[in-house]
């Protein structure tokens, strides 16, 4: 008996004012670090993030993944859930050090046997594969050799993605080079919320150049080895910026901002770097050598969309400076203080469609975090903030299509509940609740949303 079967009134608000393609993909999404846990088994190495967790201070309460939510063991299960919640595909990332533990040399055959029995599995049960190779987990090797800051881990990781084409491009079509490069960059060697914990604001842009260099390079490693019809992509977060007033220190903060969103789309879609970005960043520009940009602008077959917010702008009263804006007068805010505006969505796939004429777009990540309560004994976790949120995003989503957008797929954030990098445990995106003392997976009432609603698109185009 189905999901759909089983709680009919999960049916509600499924049948949303707009429609999407007969081949869309429907999946949820994860990373390596945040739910495999098994750190030290089976010959993987540490990563940047094993140390950075590990080091007093820098997550909430010193949490780290080295358990998480034992999907190195627990895998099975988790698909069995996937396929009770009829997705389509599944999300996932690719530990390097589990795979090569000192970022190159010699590779951990224990590591490749994993992600084989993952992708079989996943396969077995008629959910498609999507492997990110990078999601920020670099091999602490690496880092010790001068990580992203280090010109030698691009083409380590080109090494890398061809090892991983070669063991898995003959089952896996769907591949990612890096996700997020922005946060690579700027969180992990300019703020230093993120691993490696740098706080090096004259490092952001190298560290940014290097990763884009990586993924140039590693594209046509992965076409030779992934399978024909393979899609290969890379995803970036954006953060669309609007303006509260027409006032014209307001609008120049708005471009400032949404220029920031062009860091990464214009080298890999134009072959440039935006005008003035350096000069915003105030640092020395990146070690551009002679071919970078094209090779950084190798062709790709979609682009992975990570949104979750958008930022708002809005004058001094006395004109002399605009402000992002703390809290929006009516808004709903998640526990990241990320206010919801699915809106920001519909208009960011717009724009990048219209900006770069872009053959697919994949909104790779989209969701929330909200407190959750499980009562300890029941089978599900009422979560209607969440249901809310997936049904107006997903209606966002719509909406693009509906104005010509090549929209091809949408993976919700997060799977399971996981290790949320600096905040740990505290904040609960899953869609599945996870007891981490126990690792018992709860249905929240958002995955069964999900599940109906994925089932009704099946039905509406007799799948």
């Amino acid at each position: 008996m189905s999901i759909l079967d089983q709680d009919p009134e999960a049916l509600e608000d499924i049948n949303l004012p707009v429609s999407f393609p007969k081949d869309f993909i429907w999946g949820s999404a994860t990373a390596a670090y945040q739910v495999e846990g098994a750190v030290d088994e089976d010959g993987r190495a540490p990563s940047i993030w094993d140390y950075f967790s590990a080091t007093p201070g820098k997550t909430h309460q010193g949490h780290t993944g080295a358990i998480a939510v034992d999907q190195y063991h627990r895998y099975l299960d988790d698909i069995a859930l996937m396929k009770s919640l009829n997705l389509g595909a599944y999300r996932f990332s690719v530990s390097w050090s589990r795979v090569i533990p000192q970022g190159t040399g010699a590779i951990n055959e224990a590591g490749l046997d994993y992600y084989d029995r993952l992708t079989d599995a996943l396969l077995a049960e008629g959910i498609t594969p999507v492997a990110t190779l990078y999601h920020w987990d670099l091999p602490l090797a690496l880092h010790e050799k001068g990580g992203w800051l280090n010109r030698d881990t691009a083409y380590a990781f080109a090494d890398y993605a061809e090892l991983m084409a070669r063991r898995l491009g003959d089952r896996v079509g769907w591949w990612q080079t890096h996700n997020e490069p922005w946060c690579i960059a700027f969180l992990g060697y300019g703020q230093g919320e993120h691993a490696p914990g740098l706080q090096d604001k004259s490092q952001v842009l190298i560290a940014g150049h290097h990763v884009l260099v990586s993924h140039g390079l590693a594209v046509p490693r992965l076409r030779s080895f992934v399978q024909a019809g393979g899609q290969i992509g890379i995803t970036l977060n954006f953060t669309p910026a609007y303006a509260g007033d027409n006032s014209p220190v307001t609008l120049k903060a708005v471009e400032k901002a949404n220029q920031e969103n062009r860091w990464f789309t214009d080298p890999l879609f134009k072959g440039v770097y935006p005008e003035g970005l350096f000069e915003e960043f105030n640092a020395t520009p990146p070690p551009v050598q002679s071919g970078d940009m094209e090779i950084i602008s190798t062709p790709i077959d979609f682009l992975g969309v990570n949104n979750y917010t958008r930022s708002l702008y809005q004058a001094a009263k006395d004109g002399s400076q605009s402000h992002q804006v703390d809290t929006v007068p009516g808004s709903l805010y998640t526990e990241m203080n990320w206010e919801v505006y699915p809106q920001g969505l519909s208009d960011l796939l717009i724009w990048l469609h219209n900006e770069y004429k872009l053959p697919a777009l994949i909104v790779t990540e989209n969701g929330s975090a909200f407190p959750d309560n499980w009562d300890g004994s029941s089978e599900r976790v009422h979560d209607p903030l969440r249901v809310a949120y997936l049904r107006d995003y997903l209606k966002a989503v719509g909406e693009a299509i509906a104005q010509g957008v090549a929209v091809k797929g949408y993976f919700a954030w997060s799977l399971v509940d996981n290790f949320e990098w600096a905040h740990g445990y505290s904040k609960r995106f899953g869609i599945v609740y996870v007891d981490y003392p126990t690792q018992r997976r709860i249905l929240k009432d958002s995955a069964r949303w999900y599940a109906n609603f994925i089932r009704h698109q099946q039905e509406l185009h007799n799948i």
